[in-house]
């Protein structure tokens, strides 16, 4: 996994923690928070955003790959990613939010989320196999 000690992913697990206090989540009340380590050492974050047509609802991970992009631009490279919720309930990233991360991370980046035994951290490639095969070159 990339160089990130266990100390900078918990800082960022937290600063994910604080962005879940912003989540609009009236319909399922699953407050999710995210926030990414970028190359170049910038912290960008995002919060789950919900509609009533569940299908139109913003994972926390993909809202902050959003706002990385807007502020950063197309070339942004994520260092880590940290996932969290407000709920106390175990929640790696969707399959959607691992096929968007893997345009912009290294397979070996970690990603830290909630496990049912705590937190747990794992590099993208075990999160999604083969998934940046699937890149266009």
């Amino acid at each position: 996994m990339a160089n990130l000690s266990q100390q900078e992913l918990e800082k960022l697990y937290e600063i994910a923690r604080r962005a879940a206090e912003n989540s609009y989540s009236p319909y399922s009340e699953f407050r999710v928070g995210a926030a990414l380590q970028l190359a170049n050492g910038e912290i960008v974050t995002g919060t789950n955003v919900e509609n009533v047509s569940y299908g139109l609802t913003i994972c926390a991970e993909r809202a902050a790959v959003a706002r990385a992009v807007s502020q950063f631009g197309p070339k942004i490279r994520i260092a880590a990613t940290a996932v969290t919720n407000l709920n106390g309930k175990a929640s790696p990233p969707c399959g959607a939010c691992r096929q968007v991360l893997a345009e912009f991370m290294a397979p070996d980046s970690p990603v830290i989320f909630p496990a049912a035994e705590g937190t747990r951290t794992m590099a993208l490639s075990e999160l999604l196999p083969l998934g940046t095969e699937m890149k266009l070159k």
